[in-house]
């Protein structure tokens, strides 16, 4: 994240892009791998998209950033992205 950002208003950001992105009820949670369970599929792709999106990059590439999430939630990504 960007130095220019205190504490507060860095844990600010990712509490709100954790609620836009509705994950925050595994914002606690390991994200695991193939050895170690971790969140789901499509919180995976949420947090790596947040993860982009955190620092509000002045352009950003995503490769099919909703292929695998449910309707309601492409919806949701596709709107946070533009």
């Amino acid at each position: 994240m960007t130095s220019n950002l205190n504490h507060d208003e860095a844990v600010d950001r990712v509490e709100k892009m954790l609620t836009r992105l509705s994950i925050n009820g595994c914002a606690d949670t390991i994200i695991g791998g193939s050895l170690k369970k971790g969140v789901s599929g499509g919180e995976r792709k949420r947090t790596s998209i947040g993860y982009e999106l955190i620092t509000n990059p002045s352009l950003l590439l995503l490769d099919e950033p909703t292929s695998g999430l449910d309707s309601h939630t492409s919806l949701s990504i596709a709107k946070l992205i533009k």
